[in-house]
């Protein structure tokens, strides 16, 4: 997929001189294109303007180019409402992903509203003004917007800095190292040792693609996750041969919202349960010569770490091809030309990618100011999963890494703000932020329920959830949703009115 080469300075050139906009949204991804389509139907009113420090849209799916890299959920609930995905393919790789979310920005006004190349760096809110003004970069000059809400759609990784690999001896190695989430688009990897440190989903999806041209694949993990195999297309492709394909769209979508709400609050309940079904499939995809523990046999219950889904299985497939070696061991030491693990084993490898996880971070890194004074996001409590206490007329697009797809997350968030915004409108008000006030003893509870190696290093990089009212982390999705539309606009929330 190529930019658009033409709307990013048309939009430029018509908004540059303007600076003043009613909603500014961050980051043009899947959150930031869905923001603008909300704005756009909920608030026809209000004026709007999108930052994206890339050269086109799709965030996370134009970063991430790495071999076999793909959607880790179902298409049908992660693609947008308003944009029905009507294809087969149940889990899209990449390079599909980032055309369908430029498809729905094109066919629906939402590129001329985007200025790329434009990195935000600053965001500082006044009091006095009751609005927000923002830094932004763009061709090593720093220009400045004003607006009165700002749309945080800037996902909940550091896109510029991965999570550290803490190997020993990895200065040693005189070969390539590599983390996935900047990937050399000249690499050759063909015929090659390589090494993939890691066992979440991007080695997962990662290692089938390198195996069908390296010489040999060993994925080194310290502890195994849960793997499921993902029949493509999927249970529901008959539909769309017998019903309309809206109709079609609509109950595939209901379909897989269920499999996994169902799905998880199964395995939460039912962990035996839950694990001894998974491990029963996996035993039945392993060549007799790898065993189900320590490899593929976790310590955790389902669902404390994301589910990984391969399709029609395919790491498993690597692995019966005889290129792939599974090692479960600490990396003990790195030599020139491989690893020591502290089973004994050596591990050579001409290339190692580090797939260990993504660095956590909510804002993107922006700096935040109220009234001059700096806001550590990571020390403040989200309300109802949209807004950060004591922090006015911000919004952060967060979706779900558990029980529903990440963009019906960002959708609720997306809806809530369009409301809220509304609400002010019609009642006078100028800002509104919410207060902790009679939670002031708070428990704090994690925003995900997961405890992966990534999100626990993470914390201290993420805001804080609680464990009442409406500081509580959102997990169902038609709750969240209905409260969106429906639930108490004053619960923790304080507004300022005009004058």
């Amino acid at each position: 997929m190529s930019p658009h080469p033409t709307s990013p300075r048309l939009t430029a050139l018509k908004i540059f001189f303007a600076g003043k906009y009613d909603i500014i949204i961050i980051g043009a991804g899947v959150a930031g294109i869905n923001a603008a389509y909300r704005v756009q139907k909920l608030l026809p009113d209000h004026t709007y303007v999108i930052f994206e420090a890339r050269d086109t849209v799709g965030g996370t799916w134009d970063l991430m180019r790495y071999p076999g890299v793909r959607l880790d959920s179902d298409m049908y609930t992660f693609g947008f409402t308003w944009y029905p995905y009507h294809g087969d393919k149940l889990i899209l790789d990449g390079q599909s992903l980032r055309n369908y979310v430029d498809n729905a920005a094109t066919e629906h006004g939402i590129h001329d509203h985007i200025l790329f190349n434009h990195r935000v760096t600053t965001a500082n809110w006044s009091s006095d003004d009751h609005a927000w003004t923002l830094a932004a970069t763009a061709n090593d000059e720093k220009h400045r917007f004003s607006a009165r809400y700002v749309i945080f759609a800037t996902g909940y990784f550091d896109h510029n800095e991965p999570l550290p690999a803490q190997i020993p001896g990895l200065e040693r190695f005189q070969g390539t190292v590599i983390h996935p989430q900047f990937w050399p688009e000249d690499l050759d990897h063909s015929a090659k040792r390589i090494a993939v440190i890691g066992s979440g989903a991007t080695a997962i999806s990662l290692v089938p693609k390198l195996a069908e041209t390296a010489s040999t694949v060993a994925v080194i993990q310290r502890s195994p996750n849960y793997i499921v195999s993902v029949d493509l297309p999927g249970a529901t492709s008959f539909l769309t041969r017998f019903l309309p394909t809206p109709v079609a769209h609509k109950l595939r979508r209901l379909w897989w919202l269920l499999v996994t709400f169902l799905g998880y609050y199964a395995s939460r309940r039912w962990p035996q349960y839950a694990r001894d079904y998974l491990l029963s499939r996996v035993r039945k995809e392993l060549p007799a010569h790898v065993p189900l523990q320590p490899h593929f046999q976790p310590t955790y219950n389902v669902w404390d770490q994301r589910l990984l889904a391969c399709p029609n299985g395919d790491y498993f497939h690597s692995i019966r091809g005889g290129k792939v070696s599974i090692e479960t061991a600490n990396i003990q030491d790195c030599t020139a030309d491989g690893l020591l693990l502290d089973n004994g084993k050596a591990v050579g490898a001409n290339i190692i990618v580090t797939a260990t996880g993504l660095k956590l971070q909510i804002g993107g890194g922006i700096r935040l100011d109220i009234d001059g004074q700096i806001c550590k996001l990571s020390d403040r409590f989200m309300w109802n999963g949209i807004m950060l206490d004591g922090i006015p007329n911000a919004f952060f697009a967060l979706g779900y890494l558990t029980s529903a797809s990440w963009t019906m997350g960002v959708d609720v968030t997306a809806v809530a703000a369009c409301r809220l915004i509304r609400h002010m409108k019609r009642t006078g008000s100028v800002a509104a932020l919410p207060r902790l006030h009679e939670w002031s003893d708070l428990a704090v509870r994690s925003l995900w329920d997961l405890n992966s190696t990534y999100i626990a290093a993470g914390k201290g990089g993420i805001p804080k959830a609680g464990s009442v009212g409406p500081w509580r982390p959102r997990t169902n999705y038609l709750l969240d949703y209905f409260h969106a539309k429906y639930g108490s606009l004053t619960e923790g929330l304080e507004y300022v009115e005009a004058g």
